[in-house]
């Protein structure tokens, strides 16, 4: 094996020589038959000869050279082009630039071959590219990639549609400069950047669209150095989250609220009962004074009134049952006008409207928290009526396909746009601190909810306010026995 592997170079040069020697030795033996012809002297002959063959291997090399050479060229244009096949040397294996032909064909299979991987990790790469993208895009939050200068380089959807931008718009915008935060919260974001402190779920206030929103902010770094600030933001909304929380909160609280309510009206049922006894002794002896007997009928009716609503308070408190009872709309809004005409209407001098339904609007269940509802509506619209020339309060009632409904109205300032949805928050009041609790109306819609109906404030109602209560209407061909 050693020997044949020694042989090789010299088998390889003698046949690299051997084509331009034959034709060599031709050109010679040709010189040599018709020398004689051209020259009488020996040595002229022998000179002519030498001259013939070295000019004949000279020229027959040289073409190889060049024919070689030009088949080289060919295949580096191919590979230029992207098509890497090796190149033949054919007939000029002989020649030095062909013998250099097999070498340039292991160069080309060996590119091929780097190329082949290259693709496989430039296919790799982009299916890893857009995993990861799907992945980035598909976050629950906000994600801006930061550069050292704080700079956006990356944004996914939810950062361009909390920004209210297009896609791609992002990119390249300072972070102070995108976040419109308080100064607590900006200076939180500046002492983190500045000591690389990393933040997990701190709680921020951020304006989007003009709307107060709280997002849960999360924030790391790409490296540890110190003048390296490139890192990861992610802005998670909780305002729903929030509110909810605020929610239940404020439930325990309403729980709380209706226990100690519950308590109080409990409590209250034996001091309305001697209220009561005693306007019932007083009727019976002022028979002389007709006056005084109209007084202790109002204390009593009025005392009876408070039971009432004490009683309903309590079976809110408690679960529920069916007390077969019915409210009539129309009866109890001339009942609840009349005590309210007898002080706050008449003090204030507030005309009352009441534009009733001709026939009976019955709804089911006793009056009692209705009456608190209602009670809770002219107190609001009373206030509302502060500083209101002519002012003046509607009482409507009317049928509804399956519903009783009833409305009060004022010609007050109204409620504004921005407040309107927050009407029914328990403990929101647009009234002054010590003025009102915010229960009002909670309180009514959970009432009114609880019973199957609902209460809403009328856009629609161009001058002033106007609430509208619905209850199921009680059928009262149906309940005829």
């Amino acid at each position: 094996m050693r020997g044949t592997a020694n042989r090789r170079p010299f088998i390889s040069i003698f046949s690299g020589h051997l084509l331009p020697a034959a034709i060599t030795l031709l050109a010679g033996l040709l010189y040599a038959f018709f020398g004689p012809f051209w020259n009488e002297s020996h040595l002229l002959w022998l000179s002519g000869f030498l001259l013939a063959a070295l000019f004949t291997y000279l020229i027959v090399r040289l073409s190889g050279e060049l024919a070689a050479l030009r088949r080289l060229e060919l295949g580096i244009l191919h590979a230029r082009e992207g098509l890497l096949e090796p190149t033949s040397a054919g007939p000029y294996a002989w020649t030095s630039i062909g013998r250099l032909i097999p070498e340039y064909n292991t160069t080309i299979n060996t590119l091929r071959m780097m190329f082949q991987t290259v693709e496989e990790c430039q296919g790799r790469f982009l299916n890893e590219r857009n995993r990861s993208n799907t992945i980035l895009q598909s976050l629950p939050g906000a994600l801006l990639s930061l550069a050292d200068d704080l700079r956006v380089t990356i944004a996914n959807r939810q950062a361009d549609a909390l920004f209210g931008v297009r896609s791609g718009a992002l990119i390249g915008a300072n972070l102070f400069e995108l976040l419109d935060i308080n100064e607590h919260d900006r200076e939180l974001l500046r002492d983190a950047f500045l000591y690389k402190h990393i933040i997990r779920n701190q709680e921020i206030a951020l304006n989007v669209d003009g709307d107060k929103r709280f997002f849960s902010l999360n924030l790391a770094f790409y490296s540890d150095e110190e003048n390296d600030m490139g890192g990861v933001l992610i802005l998670q909304d909780i305002t729903e989250h929030r509110q909810l929380m605020e929610s239940v909160a404020m439930r325990e609280k309403l729980v709380a609220m209706g226990q100690l309510a519950a308590g109080v009206a409990h409590e209250l049922n034996t001091p309305l009962g001697n209220i009561l006894g005693y306007a019932q002794l007083l009727d019976r002896g002022a028979v002389e004074h007709p006056k005084l007997t109209g007084y202790a009928r109002i204390i009593a009716d009025e005392a009876q009134r408070c039971s009432r609503v004490v009683q309903e308070l309590l079976d809110y408190a408690r679960k529920d049952k069916c007390s077969g009872e019915t409210c009539d709309l129309n009866q109890l809004a001339q009942e609840l006008i009349e005590t309210f005409i007898n002080c706050r209407l008449k003090r204030y001098r507030i005309e009352i409207v009441l534009d009733l339904c001709p026939e009976m609007v019955v709804v089911e269940g006793g009056c009692g928290q209705i009456d608190i509802v209602l009670s809770n509506l002219l107190v609001n619209a009373i206030d509302a009526l502060d500083k209101t020339l002519s002012p003046r309060i509607v009482v409507r009632t009317w049928a509804e396909d399956a519903y009783a409904a009833i409305a009060i109205s004022d010609n007050g300032p109204g409620v504004p746009q921005d407040i309107r949805k927050r009407l029914f928050d328990p403990f929101f009041s647009t009234k002054d601190v010590g003025q009102g609790s915010g229960l009002g109306l909670s309180i009514s819609q959970a009432i009114v909810t609880k019973r199957g109906g609902f209460i809403a404030y009328d856009a629609a109602n161009d001058e002033g306010a106007c609430f509208i209560v619905k209850l199921p209407a009680v059928d009262l061909e149906r309940a005829k026995p």
